[in-house]
């Protein structure tokens, strides 16, 4: 299943360290963590104004791993000093999904929260995602995986989709990668 937390962050100057932070040693810890499979962050590139900055997509191997000790204990749920400058945060557990596919450099992570429909009419492969847990907002979403986007492409933002870049390779734990053999 997937686990996603997303959300916007309101000091531009302390920025740079947060997201240090965040991809540095929360999704290290994270990732150490019984049970986290991947784990991947992205910013928001192209969207609607509500949507958060910023993203972490997560594959876990069961709801329980977030009501684990060994996720406490790895920050789980605590963003320390940087709690006051967080806006905009849910947190999501979907299924739909076994293992989340790794998001390279040259590419992008496309989600609409409406339909697949206007990201299957661009030829994409779409994986419908269902909210079982947590915020459960939204309930359904929409996700596809695109390189060059077609010039077409480009009212893609007026239809509801967000655009999301990643801010680094995925995450993989030691069972992920001699199971998927990745390097």
């Amino acid at each position: 299943m997937i686990y996603t937390v997303e959300c916007s962050f309101t000091d531009p100057a302390a920025e740079d360290g947060w997201n240090a932070f965040y991809s540095d040693e929360k999704l290290p810890a994270l990732i150490s963590v019984r049970g986290f499979l991947t784990s991947q962050r992205f910013k928001l590139s192209e969207g609607i104004l509500s949507a958060p900055t910023y993203l972490a997509v997560h594959t876990i191997a069961s709801e329980g791993v977030l009501e684990s000790m060994d996720y406490r204990h790895n920050g789980g749920g605590n963003f320390a000093k940087w709690q006051p400058m967080i806006t905009n945060w849910h947190r999501n557990i979907y299924r739909g999904v076994d293992l989340f596919a790794n998001v390279t450099n040259d590419h992008r992570l496309l989600i609409s929260n409406e339909s697949g429909d206007v990201l299957r009419a661009f030829g994409f492969q779409v994986q419908h995602l269902c909210a079982i847990g947590l915020d459960r907002t939204p309930m359904e979403r929409w996700v596809a995986i695109s390189g060059n986007l077609p010039d077409s492409a480009h009212h893609l933002k007026s239809d509801g989709v967000c655009i999301y870049v990643p801010m680094g390779r995925q995450l993989q734990s030691d069972s992920t990668r001699s199971t998927n053999r990745i390097p």
